[in-house]
């Protein structure tokens, strides 16, 4: 703990300005969970860069390859407020270990798995998409682990008077957190670009299977570092005072705090944030899963790196212009509120723009331009509604973001499923954007009436 905390333990005033987390344990974290998030969206990207070759090897059909694409999300619904509510009761960073080991073993095990369903005919899809909910639900931890581990931890035990206090102190303070959790969010973008690049090339080299062997491997590397590098700098802090305090006299011996959820779910603003984060995920699932299918059906003889890595470039300098613009506009006095909705507005007004142009071009290079302006305009939604959890519940943020990605992810299974029905009925591209794009004007509109960065507890 740096010395300016411990000062101000010992005259008990523990101010919202400060954070336990030193300069180089922000470092640390903040590169080990980057790289994480990377490994976790290189695992989750691996089926639907070789969904093509796989369905053609094992004949499936598009409804065949949607229901095993969209499984993925019905068990990352199953965990999202579960994995918050153990990160906020035990620490993210111990939820985000255990998991990790198991989606990077089940990416590893992935050919296996399927070689083995095919030998047993009418029950290989559903022996597949068992296994992609376990992986989806063991992924589904993540972000809430993540979001509560940046927020606050009960880590700190104060002795006063010889007697033990828990204490709930800050990793990150206020001012800190929504930057600091929207630019780990880029990592999303960094582990599509691997599976993209690294991906495409073992795909045209070696085959499916060695895509799905290296990166499971990675994710086991990453599980490591995380476990003996990041994790082994934790120790407990133990702060004595002498004679009684503020400190001493506000705080007593605490167990975890349920989440108040009456107060939440009554509130009109806690529904716009997961409303519209849910509007937004729909949009961006759906391309996430399908879009090296589109590629491959509508311009078959585009370069598969290309198509792959080209629109993901556009993530982070987005996401880190956002989180650039909404610096700016709080230092000019803006509203927290009015900051949100401006920078959401950004991003749902860029996605329905390339999705209208999308849907009615048969052109190579601009259907790449407007997918890539898609997958930037995630990057403001990473720094508006993704972070107005921090916002609306800064004591429960993990379990309020565990509950916000569930809805979030509901509309991802039923429309990356939906998504392959139309496209098995039709072949209609346009029809799926254009519903992709409705859904982002609904979301829009909900949070302009309702979005609030109103701290509800």
């Amino acid at each position: 703990m740096d010395e300016k905390l411990k000062y101000s333990l010992l005259r008990g005033e523990l101010v919202d300005t400060q954070s336990i987390w030193t300069r180089h344990e922000k470092r640390v974290w903040f590169i080990t969970l980057i790289t994480g998030t990377c490994m976790l969206y290189s695992t989750r990207t691996t089926m639907p860069l070789l969904v093509p070759a796989v369905a053609a090897a094992q004949k499936w059909s598009k409804t065949d390859s949607g229901t095993v694409l969209s499984s993925f999300f019905w068990g990352y619904t199953l965990t999202q407020v579960v994995g918050g509510y153990f990160s906020d009761r035990f620490g993210g960073q111990r939820v985000i270990l255990f998991a990790a080991i198991g989606w990077s073993l089940i990416t590893f095990l992935m050919p296996t798995i399927i070689w083995s369903a095919g030998s047993i005919k009418s029950y290989a899809i559903p022996f597949i998409v068992a296994i992609r909910i376990l992986n989806g639900a063991l992924q589904g931890v993540h972000f809430p682990s993540m979001i509560s581990l940046t927020s606050q931890v009960s880590c700190a035990t104060l002795r006063c008077i010889g007697v033990l206090y828990n204490l709930s102190l800050q990793n990150l303070c206020p001012n800190e957190r929504s930057s600091f959790f929207g630019l780990l969010t880029a990592g999303s973008a960094l582990g599509t670009l691997l599976t993209g690049i690294m991906g495409s090339f073992l795909l045209d080299y070696f085959g499916w299977s060695y895509v799905f062997r290296v990166i499971g491997l990675m994710g086991v590397a990453w599980a490591l570092v995380l476990r003996y590098y990041a994790m082994a700098g934790e120790r407990n802090r133990i702060i004595n005072i002498a004679t009684p305090s503020r400190l001493c006299a506000n705080k007593s011996p605490t167990e975890a705090t349920a989440v108040p959820w009456l107060r939440y779910f009554s509130r009109l603003s806690f529904w716009a944030c997961v409303l519209t984060h849910a509007c937004e995920m729909n949009c961006f699932f759906v391309l996430l899963s399908w879009l090296p299918t589109y590629f491959h059906d509508g311009f078959p003889h585009a370069k598969g790196w290309v198509v792959n890595m080209i629109p993901w470039l556009a993530l982070p300098p987005c996401t880190l212009f956002a989180k650039h613009l909404t610096t700016r506009l709080l230092a000019r006095e803006w509203h927290t509120t009015t900051v949100r909705k401006f920078i959401q507005s950004c991003c749902f007004a860029a996605q329905n723009l390339a999705l209208f142009v999308m849907s009615r071009t048969s052109d190579f290079r601009t259907a790449l331009v407007c997918m890539t302006i898609i997958i930037g305009g995630t990057g403001f939604h990473n720094n508006a509604v993704t972070v107005n959890p921090q916002d609306l519940a800064p004591l429960h943020s993990g379990s309020v973001f565990g509950l916000m990605n569930t809805v979030g992810a509901i509309p991802g299974f039923l429309g990356v499923y939906l998504a392959g029905h139309i496209l098995e009925l039709t072949q209609s591209w346009p029809m799926v954007f254009s519903a992709a794009a409705g859904i982002n004007l609904v979301g829009w509109l909900i949070f302009m009436v309702f979005g609030s960065a109103e701290a509800i507890v």
